[in-house]
């Protein structure tokens, strides 16, 4: 689903919102998450999961072609563990 579809459903779910009111809501969504995620805060949608950040420490690889050995450097992840709610959801038969 793109976020344009995303959008057209929720305006459609929603009654009282103009499609440009409602795609101004979901970015608005989509920005305060990043803010959050950017300061370092843990987003929890109950029913739905969290999304966090993890650190990589750096580390050495190994250039598959050459064989020469690579720095990697550190680095943040973005890690999603999926709600309980969901989780049964998708799993029902």
């Amino acid at each position: 689903m793109t976020k344009s579809v995303l959008i057209e459903k929720v305006s459609e779910k929603v009654e009282g919102l103009t499609r440009n009111q409602t795609e101004i809501v979901v970015e608005t969504v989509f920005e305060s998450i990043k803010k959050a995620l950017m300061s370092g805060e843990k987003i929890e949608i109950r029913g739905f999961g969290n999304f966090r950040l993890k650190n990589r420490n750096p580390r050495k690889a190994r250039n598959p072609k050459t064989g020469e050995s690579v720095d990697v450097p550190g680095k943040k992840v973005l890690y999603f563990k999926v709600g309980k709610a969901l989780k049964e959801a998708l799993n029902a038969k």
